[in-house]
C-alpha cells in the first residue's frame, strides 16, 4: 500500500510541474505581483487578463458562454486540391416571405380625438409609444410635459396624422348652452317628380324656372318660414343619377328626408337609391306624393310600390307619413308641414349655441371677385366673422357671412346655410369646418392635412397598381385569351362649382370600357382659361366645361389650331351624351368576321387541257346568290349540309362572260376558289368580310349611361 501512495505522489507532483509556468516556478506571487505593478496600468490588466484566460479550463468558458476571441480549436483537416473543371458554387437567388397584411392597417384606422385627451390616453388609441409622441410635439413647437398633461384637439390631429391615422372629432356638450333649432330637411326623389317646383310652392319662389334644362343640378340650402311661424332649413338635391355623391351628402347632414314621388310615374330608380341614403344615414322619412292634378295620377299604386320596396307606410301600420300634395295648384302643403314639424318635435332636435361652430361644406365655388366661396351649413356652435378656421386642406379667416337672401350677417347659428369668404384655396364639398385659436395654428393644420391626403392618394394609387397586376396575371394565365387593344382619353373637367365637378368627374369615369380608358388628368372650378388648354396640349387631352361661360376667341382660336376639342354644356343630359358618342368614335373597335352574302351551286363546270403553266384542271362553280352579295376580294366558305368543307380566297368571279369584283342577290355568277376541286349540287358558299365593331353608348331613362362593347 506503501509504493502505491508514494506512486501516486510522484505522479501528481511531476503534473504540477508540467502545468506551472517557468515563471511561476521561480517566483512567489509576492514578488511577480510587485514586478507587474512597474508596468503601465494598461499592460498590467492586458497580462491580468491573458493569465486569467491561460489558467481557465474549456468546461468554465463553455459555462460562462463568452465569445472571446483565440479560445476556438479547428480541426485541421485533410487539405484537397480542388479539381480544374470544377464549377463555382450557384447561389440560390433570395425569395422574399410573404407578408401577412394586418386586418386593419394604420392608414383606415379612425382614431376619436376630443378636447384634453392626454398623450397617454392618445397613445394607446393610436397604437404608439408615449416617447414617439413627445417627440412629434417638439418638432410642432409645443412644449413637451408629463404623460398625463392635457393636449388640445388641434395637437391632437397634428400628432394622429403625423402617426399616418384619421380622426374624428368629438364634441362635448358639458357647460354648455343647449337650445331647440330648427330641423334641416332634405329633398330627395327622381329626376322631373317636382321637388324643386315643390319648394318653389313653400317659399313662393320661381327656382325652377332658372335651372338649365328644367333640372337642378347644383345642391341648394336655404331657410323658409312657414304660416305657422316655424322655420325649416330645406337642402334640395338633384335627381339625376350623374349626382349620386350630392345626395350622398344630403342625407348625411340632414335631420328629415322628404322623398318626392310623382303621382303619375312611381318609383324609379333614383327613388330606390334616396330610399337607400337615407336608411344607411338612420334618418327619418317623410313621403310626398307630388303631382296628384294630373289626370294619370294614381296615389294608391305609387303607395303599394313604396310598399314592396320596403318603406312601411303609416296607413298600413308603419311609422312613414304620407302626404300628397300638388306644386302646380298648392294643394296639400299645409299636410307637408305639419308632417314634417310633427317628426320634428318627435326628434326634440337641439344644439349648442356657444363655444366654436361645427359647420359642413354645403357646396363651394370660384368667384372672379371674391375668391373662393363655401356654402355652409352650422350643425353646432355660432361661426363669427373674423375667426379663423381649416376647411378640409383648405384655411383661412373669415371676412364675410352671408345668409341665403345675400344679406351680411356677423354670425351664424345652428341649423342656419350661410356663405362664407375669406378662405385660401377651394375646399372640397363635404368636408367639416374646423374653427381653430389663430393662423400659426390653422396653417400647420392645413399643411399637416395636405401631408395626409397626398399620401393616403399614393398609397391608393399603389394599392390599385398591384390588384391590377394580380388581375392582369391571372387573367393571362391562358394562351387562347384575346388582347383588345385599349387607348387612353385624356380630360379637363372644369365646372361652375365643386360639387357638379366632382358629379361630372364621377360620370365620366363610368365610362370606361375595355377599349377606352378615361382619365381625368385635371379638374378645376371657374371658367376655361389658357392655362387648361396649355395642359390639354401638352397631354392631348379634351377640355369639358360644364355650367360654365363659353372660353374667349382667342383659346378658341388656338384650340382649333392645335385639334384641342373643347366641349361646353349647361344640361347634364347633353354632356354625356356629346361625351359619349365621342368616346366611342374614338374606340379602335374590334374586327369580326360576319357573313356578307350566300350563293347556292347549280351546276359544276370543268375547264380541262390547259397548260402546265397554268396550272392544272379547273372546277367552275355556278352559282346563284341567294342573299346580300358575293364579293372577289372577300373568303369564301364553302358549306355542305351545315358542315364547312373549305376555306379559302376566290381566284375568278365572273357574271356571264364579264370579269366582275361582286355580284349581287338575285343574280347567277360562275366563280373558281383557289386549290379547291370538291364542289356538288346543292352547295352554299359564303362571302366572308372582316367587320369592325364599334362600342356603343347606352343611356337609360334614369339618366345612367354606360359604353358597352
Amino acid at each position: 500500500m506503501a509504493w502505491r501512495e508514494l506512486g501516486k505522489k510522484s505522479i501528481r507532483a511531476s503534473l504540477s510541474r508540467l502545468l506551472t509556468p517557468t515563471s511561476h516556478r521561480h517566483t512567489s506571487p509576492c514578488n511577480s505581483f510587485s514586478k507587474l505593478q512597474l508596468k503601465s496600468s494598461s499592460h498590467s490588466l492586458q497580462c491580468i487578463q491573458e493569465s486569467r484566460l491561460f489558467h481557465t479550463t474549456p468546461q468554465l468558458l463553455g459555462r460562462r458562454g463568452d465569445d472571446t476571441v483565440g479560445l476556438q480549436t479547428h480541426k485541421k483537416g485533410k487539405f484537397k486540391k480542388r479539381p480544374e473543371n470544377a464549377k463555382p458554387p450557384v447561389e440560390a437567388p433570395y425569395i422574399p416571405p410573404k407578408l401577412k397584411k394586418p386586418a386593419k392597417s394604420s392608414a383606415d384606422k379612425i382614431v376619436e380625438i376630443f378636447e384634453g385627451m392626454t398623450t397617454l390616453e392618445l397613445a394607446q388609441k393610436c397604437g404608439q409609444s408615449v416617447a414617439m409622441l413627445q417627440n412629434i410635439l417638439v418638432n410642432v413647437g409645443e412644449k413637451v410635459g408629463s404623460e398625463f398633461d392635457p393636449l388640445g384637439i388641434d395637437i391632437a390631429e397634428l400628432i394622429a396624422m403625423e402617426v399616418g391615422v384619421n380622426v374624428k372629432r368629438l364634441h362635448s356638450y358639458e357647460g354648455t348652452k343647449v337650445l331647440p333649432r330648427a330641423p334641416v330637411v332634405t329633398v330627395m326623389g327622381h329626376v322631373d317628380h317636382g321637388k324643386t317646383s315643390l319648394l318653389d310652392a313653400l317659399r313662393q319662389t320661381s327656382v325652377a324656372a332658372k335651372e338649365a334644362g328644367g333640372i337642378t343640378q347644383h345642391l341648394g340650402a336655404f331657410v323658409v318660414s312657414m304660416p305657422s311661424g316655424a322655420s325649416i332649413t330645406f337642402l334640395d338635391t338633384p335627381g339625376h343619377a350623374a349626382f349620386s355623391a350630392m345626395r350622398a351628402r344630403g342625407a348625411a347632414v340632414t335631420d328629415i328626408v322628404v322623398l318626392v314621388v310623382a303621382a303619375d310615374d312611381g318609383v324609379m330608380p333614383q327613388t330606390i337609391e334616396a330610399m337607400a341614403h337615407a336608411r344607411s344615414a338612420d334618418v327619418p322619412i317623410v313621403v310626398a306624393i307630388n303631382k296628384c292634378d294630373k289626370p294619370a295620377a294614381d296615389p294608391n299604386r305609387v303607395k303599394v310600390q313604396l310598399a314592396s320596396e320596403g318603406l312601411p307606410l303609416e296607413e298600413m301600420g308603419g311609422d312613414v307619413q304620407v302626404v300628397e300634395v300638388s306644386a302646380v295648384t298648392k294643394t296639400g302643403l299645409d299636410g307637408l308641414e305639419e308632417a314634417l314639424l310633427l317628426q320634428a318635435e318627435l326628434m326634440d332636435l337641439k344644439a349648442r349655441v356657444d363655444g366654436a361652430a361645427q359647420a359642413y361644406v354645403v357646396e363651394a365655388r370660384l368667384d372672379r371677385g371674391r375668391g373662393p366661396l363655401v356654402t355652409a351649413l352650422v350643425k353646432a356652435g355660432t361661426l363669427v366673422v373674423g375667426q379663423h378656421i381649416v376647411v378640409g386642406a383648405e384655411w383661412g379667416k373669415i371676412r364675410a357671412i352671408r345668409d341665403t337672401t345675400g344679406k351680411s350677417t356677423n354670425y351664424a347659428t345652428p341649423a342656419m346655410p350661410v356663405e362664407i369668404e375669406g378662405l385660401k384655396g377651394l375646399p372640397m364639398a363635404g368636408d367639416d369646418i374646423t374653427v381653430v385659436d389663430n393662423e400659426e395654428r390653422a396653417r400647420m393644420l392645413s399643411v399637416g392635412r395636405k401631408k395626409k391626403m397626398e399620401k393616403d392618394r399614393l398609397r391608393k394609387m399603389n394599392e390599385e397598381k398591384v390588384s391590377g397586376n394580380e388581375t392582369v396575371e391571372e387573367g393571362g394565365e391562358g394562351d387562347d385569351v384575346a388582347v383588345v387593344e385599349r387607348v387612353e382619353m385624356a380630360i379637363i373637367v372644369k365646372g361652375d362649382v365643386q360639387g357638379t365637378v366632382q358629379a361630372v368627374t364621377d360620370s365620366l369615369k363610368s365610362l370606361n370600357s375595355p377599349q377606352v380608358f378615361v382619365n381625368v388628368i385635371h379638374v378645376g372650378v371657374g371658367p376655361i382659361c389658357q392655362s387648361d388648354l396649355d395642359l390639354a396640349m401638352a397631354t392631348g387631352a379634351c377640355i369639358v366645361g360644364f355650367n360654365v361661360r363659353t372660353p374667349p376667341h382667342s383659346v378658341c382660336l388656338a384650340a382649333a389650331q392645335a385639334n384641342i376639342k373643347i366641349k361646353v354644356h349647361k344640361v347634364i343630359y347633353h354632356l354625356l351624351e356629346d361625351m359619349g358618342n365621342f368616346i366611342v368614335e374614338k374606340a379602335p373597335g374590334t374586327f369580326e368576321t360576319e357573313v356578307a352574302g350566300e350563293a347556292q351551286v347549280l351546276n359544276i363546270f370543268e375547264l380541262k387541257g390547259r397548260s402546265k403553266s397554268k396550272g392544272d384542271d379547273v372546277k367552275i362553280a355556278g352559282c346563284r346568290v341567294m342573299d346580300g352579295q358575293v364579293m372577289r376580294s372577300s373568303t369564301m366558305r364553302l358549306l355542305r349540309s351545315g358542315e364547312v368543307v373549305f376555306e379559302g380566297c376566290c381566284v375568278s368571279l365572273k357574271r356571264e362572260t364579264q370579269d366582275v369584283e361582286s355580284v349581287q342577290k338575285g343574280n347567277e355568277c360562275g366563280l373558281v376558289l383557289r386549290d379547291c376541286f370538291d364542289f356538288q349540287i346543292g352547295d352554299v358558299i359564303q362571302c366572308l368580310h372582316q367587320v369592325n365593331k364599334k362600342p356603343k353608348f347606352i343611356s337609360s331613362e334614369s339618366g345612367a349611361v354606360r359604353i358597352e362593347c
